[in-house]
């Protein structure tokens, strides 16, 4: 369990610092009810191949199996809501403590909780596009069309498939997000790690080069990582509970 003093000294580190940055991974939204993806057991890759579901080459060999998947997760992504670290992260925005959150999230949790400058480095379910002419639509419309029918959504205008605005397994993350990332992490001399198991590049080299420009750095997930060895301070303990305790401490 955690350690009031590796609670205490995590805020002491946010109060004193002058650019803090957090970097979220999917382990944030697991107390909102949407799965990880490699938790023992409940991930989403302990049952499904990845390359099969969620890589650019399963999607245009075979875009029903990718919206047979991702047909449930948009119900689940739905009805979720921002949990209270979440919140947490949004108020240390509010009070100028937080400078930017990078996230490898696409459920658009941190934009509900009210947090303003969000990086997402694979993208969102906000939006979708068609794959042949390019035009966008809404992903409240897209997920309409899903709940609607179990046929592949094609564009009203041109008849290509739809895809969402999410970076799959196989295409490049986009590059001025990422830039921008990495100019956060070269800037920020504390970065807060929460609810990743860094193991996904880019977005795991990031809390890397921001030791390497002389950051502490605070990670808060269940699982080890990693960057445990190379950080100030540690928690593997339940989410949720600990970043409001460290914001409350902080602020």
């Amino acid at each position: 369990m955690t350690h009031e003093r590796d609670v205490q000294r995590a805020a002491d580190l946010l109060r004193a610092a002058n650019h803090v940055v957090a970097l979220t991974g999917a382990g944030m939204s697991t107390p909102s009810g949407l799965p990880d993806f490699r938790s023992p057991h409940s991930g989403l890759w302990e049952k499904d191949d990845p390359m099969v579901v969620a890589s650019i080459y399963g999607f245009r060999v075979n875009p029903r199996a990718f919206y047979d998947w991702l047909r449930p997760l948009v119900m689940t992504m739905r009805q979720a809501q921002p949990n209270p670290a979440h919140l947490a992260l949004a108020r240390l925005e509010r009070a100028g403590q937080l400078a930017a959150i990078i996230t490898q999230n696409i459920d658009g949790l941190h934009q509900s909780a009210g947090s303003q400058r969000v990086l997402e480095l694979h993208g969102s379910m906000r939006t979708a596009s068609c794959t042949r002419c390019g035009r966008g639509i809404s992903g409240e419309q897209l997920a309409a069309r899903l709940l609607q029918s179990e046929d592949v959504p094609r564009c009203e205008k041109c008849g290509g498939i739809l895809k969402p605005d999410v970076v799959l397994f196989g295409e490049l993350l986009p590059q001025w997000v990422l830039l921008e990332a990495q100019g956060e992490a070269e800037k920020c001399d504390v970065m807060l790690v929460v609810g990743s198991s860094l193991t996904v590049t880019p977005a795991a080299d990031l809390p890397f080069t921001a030791r390497q420009h002389g950051a502490e750095i605070i990670i808060v997930n269940a699982q080890p990582t990693y960057m445990d060895a190379h950080s100030a301070v540690v928690i593997h303990d339940d989410l949720a509970t600990v970043v409001p305790q460290i914001v409350d401490l902080a602020m």
